[in-house]
């Protein structure tokens, strides 16, 4: 299994069901291969997919779901993103990152900004259209993480390696 591993937040079925349908009516059709997700890492070697399984079980086993909001959207040039806030998802992450410290890639290493992509790799004037489109509706809402993925990354739709569901 000799692909790097991509982690992300699971949401519940109403907040999934609810960041899709903006996917599917912002994003370019021929590059929406995924469901919407919140990832948390990018890129993780795959020579740590048992420890990575083991830490991810840890973190949701028995565990309360965490605490979850919108609080806004945010441009990302050729796309367009909700910002999510989950202060004790932030902490599971960088557990994670102590874990893992030496093997992260500069992206991961880096500052956490959780955000669901509904738009991208479009014109700047096309996603600053949808920005203000979307920014004019918004309300800030609670969304439920539900559990924790990871998943091989082979250059199309990821493959599951394992998933993590909260308490």
């Amino acid at each position: 299994m000799n692909a790097p591993l991509i982690v992300t937040a699971l949401f519940g079925r109403q907040d999934q069901a609810w960041f899709d349908v903006l996917r599917r009516e912002h994003y370019p059709p021929e590059r929406n291969v995924l469901p919407a997700h919140l990832t948390l890492f990018h890129h993780l070697p795959p020579s740590v997919a048992e420890e990575l399984k083991q830490r991810l079980a840890a973190d949701t086993r028995g565990i309360r779901a965490p605490r979850a909001k919108v609080t806004g959207l945010m441009s990302l040039g050729g796309g367009v993103a909700y910002r999510i806030e989950a202060p004790a998802l932030t902490a599971i992450r960088e557990g994670l990152c102590d874990a893992f410290a030496g093997m992260l890639t500069p992206q991961d290493a880096g500052p956490w900004r959780p955000h669901v992509t509904v738009q991208n790799k479009v014109t700047p004037s096309l996603a600053k259209v949808v920005l203000g489109a979307l920014s004019r509706d918004f309300v800030p809402r609670e969304v439920e993480i539900a559990g924790l993925a990871s998943w091989w990354y082979r250059g199309g739709p990821w493959e599951a390696h394992s998933r993590h569901m909260f308490a």
